[in-house]
């Protein structure tokens, strides 16, 4: 009979092990997994901006995420429109590879190949990043991103540029080259 207790305790003790290791006075919760994604997704998107019935803006974007705190982000890319005040005429277009919105700042960052250009004026801007500041109405980059700007008769290249939105105005802040549009040609600038 004893040999049968001991192949009794042998067998009942694994299971008795495993009986305590499960009970613990501490139950440890699972940490809450906080969603950081995005909240809404909208594809093949127009956003129209207007003021006192006057279209001011006009954004166009293959994606647009938006965040908790309102940020949107165009990841595919953006394009932007700039009317005249009366709302009626297109005086400048921005687009990019990446695009940004800080909603508190109103403020749009885009990246990626941007390209702005002034319609009536025939001017352009090329850079890697560019800021648009819709309460200041202004565009600019940082001092370190280089720039090219192309008139119907000269390029313009440097370090650094604020413009007003309509991309009426402009100034480099680091100015490195002035050249014809032929010289700019025959250089590859």
């Amino acid at each position: 009979m004893l040999v049968f207790s001991y192949r009794y305790l042998l067998a009942a003790a694994p299971l008795a092990a495993l009986a305590l290791a499960g009970c613990t006075d501490k139950e440890t919760a699972a940490k809450p997994i906080v969603y950081t994604g995005p909240l809404i997704e909208t594809t093949n998107v127009e956003t129209l901006v207007s003021d006192s019935a006057r279209l001011q803006l006009r954004l166009t974007a293959p994606l647009e995420q938006q965040y908790e705190s309102g940020d949107m982000y165009y990841r595919k890319g953006v394009h932007v429109q700039v009317y005249d005040k009366p709302g009626k005429v297109v005086v400048n277009t921005m687009e990019a590879k990446f695009g940004q919105l800080d909603k508190a700042k109103q403020l749009y960052i885009m990246r990626g190949d941007v390209r702005v250009a002034n319609v009536p004026q025939q001017q352009t801007l090329r850079t890697e990043e560019l800021f648009y500041d819709k309460l200041k109405h202004k565009i600019y980059t940082d001092t370190a991103m280089a720039v090219r700007i192309q008139t119907p008769t000269e390029v313009l290249t440097g370090y650094g540029m604020e413009a007003s939105e309509d991309f009426s105005w402009y100034k480099i802040k680091r100015p490195v080259g002035e050249f014809t549009l032929q010289e700019a040609q025959q250089k590859g600038i």
